[in-house]
This record gives C-alpha cells, structure tokens and sequence, in this order.
C-alpha cells in the first residue's frame, strides 16, 4: 500500500509504476494524469483517470477493453493474469469451477467476444459466479455501442477498486 502524499510527491516515473496498472495493462492512463497532481484524495485520482479515458480515442478505449482478460479464461487457466486480476477472479471463485462452470463462461467468454471485439468486463468483486454468468446472459444482448459504454464503466468501477486496494481510505 502506498500513501496518496507519497504518491502526489513521487517521480513521474515511479507514479507511473504504482498507478499503471490500475487500468489493466494501459499505463497510459497514470501517463495522462501525472503532470495533474497532487490529487486531493483517491476520488479526484479516480475521476482524474476516468476523465482521461473518456477522452481517449475510440481506438485507444477499444484497446483498453482488449488488455482485459477472458474471465475464467485461458490466461487464467495458464497462471499469467496480473496480481490484480487473479486476486479479482479469485474473489468470485472463478478460480473454482466445475468443469460444468468453465465450459459455461468459455462459451460465453467466446460468443461475446465474436460479437462486439472484446472480452466481457465486470467488476468480478462486485460479483458472483452467478451473478456474472446471468449480467453475460444479458449483457450479451445488447447493442455493440452500448456494450462498449457498459464495458468502459466497469472498467472504471475496476480501477476505483484497484486504487482502493492500492492506496486504502
């Protein structure tokens, strides 16, 4: 855990290290933000970041959304998700499943992605196995541009919990 004081004072560099991947393999976002401190608190860090990626390109949004893994995925199966994201997975128990369960979010994880370009994402701690698998159900009807709005807000709900994590109250 690190302290927003320290976090404020910190080298460019090393608030990029600590902040970088709080969205998921996209430092660029900690990049875009750095040069706005000090933050007040974690609130104005988070709504700093978000702001960032609202501005982003659609090129850039549709990136962030592809850093994401599959849930219950291959990357998982193999151990090669980051700490963040394991730690996320493990909270629902998607580490877990029955056979039954894990062909259940293979095929979801592979239908979603035909359909709209990207991995479904929902902030898994916020979440159940069976909650996730009947947001799929849903979700997966949805239009593709509103798929990708719904996508980037859990993303940032992602991020507003991983900096919780990172930097406590």
């Amino acid at each position: 855990m690190i302290s927003l004081t320290d976090l404020n004072s910190a080298p460019t560099a090393d608030f990029i290290a600590a902040v970088g991947g709080v969205f998921e393999h996209s430092p660029w976002v900690a990049e875009a933000v750095a040069d706005q401190r000090p933050f007040a608190d974690r609130a104005a860090l988070h709504a700093a970041m978000v702001a960032a990626v609202d501005a982003a390109t659609a090129a850039q949004k549709l990136a962030l959304l592809r850093a994401h893994p599959d849930l219950a995925g291959k990357l998982a199966q193999a151990g090669r998700l980051t700490e963040a994201s394991t730690a996320e997975q493990a909270s629902a128990g998607l580490d877990m499943l029955t056979e039954a369960e894990f062909q259940r979010f293979t095929a979801f994880n592979t239908a979603y992605t035909e359909r709209f370009g990207f991995p479904f994402i929902i902030a898994v701690r916020e979440n159940t196995k069976a909650s996730i698998l009947k947001a799929f159900e849903k979700r997966i009807m949805n239009s593709r541009d509103q798929e990708f709005t719904t996508a980037l807000a859990e993303v940032a709900k992602i991020a507003k919990l991983r900096l919780a994590m990172l930097l406590g109250d």
